[in-house]
């Protein structure tokens, strides 16, 4: 990148060629607080709900290059190394979900998208925004059978990335799908598979893009486990957890993913004592 900035300027002239070997090593640590306001009455027949996902924690890169290269008759080669790192806010996406129930059967649309508000700065290697507003639509599917204790859920989105003002790039429309079943062993514990698919479909532009189209992908799977706590007779928690491998990736990291979820929901509710079935012998 520093050495096309040169060209650009026209402060290089001479016939140069090169190969560049790099190394990147990049890890984030991030707590997310979803606060999320479910509306009483329905919207076109469904469960209408609003939220925002907020983060915050720690981005860490660190990179080692190697340039090999001639420059006219002259070769030569430079070896570097950087490392970068950032706490604070990240970008906050609000998102809007309209859900629908057939018994077993559940349904759901949302719209989301990702706001600029977090540490970005297009100098830094570790940062904790991507330095552009995005727009994600999709939708969703949930199969569930209390008596059985089957569950299988999936969901498809498309995400069109607006472009970074400050680098002049734009990232191509990309599409993701993201999956997981599992079984209940108990009406608390579950244990499953959870995996995912992200696709590009459409290539990088901008002026500021030097690298072409660079479309990218990454397809990943692993286990989970959840487990729903009693909390009180009104609201219960459900902590799940989750870890993703990573495989078949171009033009993207890849690694091990570790996801760790903790909700509070309202209980389930069972009709009183007086209400239920007498039992006779």
């Amino acid at each position: 990148m520093a050495f096309a900035r040169q060209v650009t300027a026209g402060r290089l002239t001479a016939n140069f060629n090169a190969n560049v070997n790099a190394n990147l090593d990049a890890s984030a640590d991030i707590y997310m607080g979803i606060p999320q306001y479910v509306f009483a009455t329905p919207v076109l027949g469904g469960q209408a709900a609003i939220a925002a996902a907020v983060p915050y924690g720690r981005s860490r890169a660190s990179v080692d290059a190697t340039l090999t290269g001639s420059l006219g008759p002259l070769g030569f080669t430079v070896s570097g190394s950087r490392e970068d790192a950032i706490t604070g806010w990240g970008d906050i996406a609000p998102m809007f979900t309209l859900r629908w129930n057939q018994g077993v059967h559940n349904f759901m649309t949302y719209l989301t998208g990702n706001l600029t508000t977090g540490r970005y700065d297009p100098s830094r290697l570790a940062n904790l925004g991507i330095g552009h507003n995005a727009i994600d639509a999709g939708g969703a599917y949930t199969y569930f059978d209390p008596q059985k204790g089957h569950e299988f859920s999936a969901t498809l989105g498309f995400t069109y990335n607006f472009e970074n003002v400050h680098t002049d790039y734009k990232n191509g429309i990309d599409m993701h799908l993201d999956w997981g079943a599992s079984q209940f062993l108990t009406k608390q514990l579950q244990i499953g598979l959870v995996g995912y698919w992200y696709n590009q479909l459409s290539c990088d532009s901008g002026t500021g893009d030097r690298v072409g189209c660079f479309e990218s992908r990454v397809a990943g799977i692993g286990p989970q486990i959840g487990y729903i706590i009693p909390i009180s007779s009104d609201y219960q928690g459900y902590v799940n957890l989750k870890g993703y491998k990573e495989f078949a990736a171009e033009n993207r990291p890849d690694g091990w993913n570790l996801w760790l979820t903790f909700a509070i929901a309202p209980a389930e509710k069972r009709p009183p004592a007086a209400a239920r079935p007498m039992i006779t012998k």
